[in-house]
């Protein structure tokens, strides 16, 4: 059996989207009810506004299955999705945030 850490474990079995969305109240909801309606399941969230404040970016933290790919189909086309991006679960957005909330 191969000796992989703890670190290396998550980033095989989670990845990290990226959600450019227009900023309004229930766009989060929009967003994260779409993953809740299909039993999938959100290991973290970090939403901060852009710019002016008029569009926000969502980083989902999630487990990654063979669903992930049609998950992420789903959520493009929700209407005040501008893009969305996959990066690796070692991505910097989530890398210490484990640190923060220890204290």
């Amino acid at each position: 059996m191969n000796a992989i850490n703890r670190h290396e474990q998550n980033a095989l079995s989670r990845a990290v989207l990226e959600i450019d969305v227009n900023n309004h109240a229930g766009v989060m909801s929009h967003v994260v009810g779409l993953f809740s309606r299909r039993a999938y399941n959100v290991e973290g969230i970090l939403c901060l506004p852009l710019g002016d404040g008029s569009r926000s970016r969502i980083w989902l933290l999630v487990n990654e299955d063979q669903r992930l790919p049609q998950m992420m189909k789903q959520v493009d086309k929700l209407e005040d999705v501008i893009g969305i991006r996959r990066h690796n679960a070692d991505h910097a957005v989530f890398q210490n945030l484990e640190n923060f909330f220890r204290a």
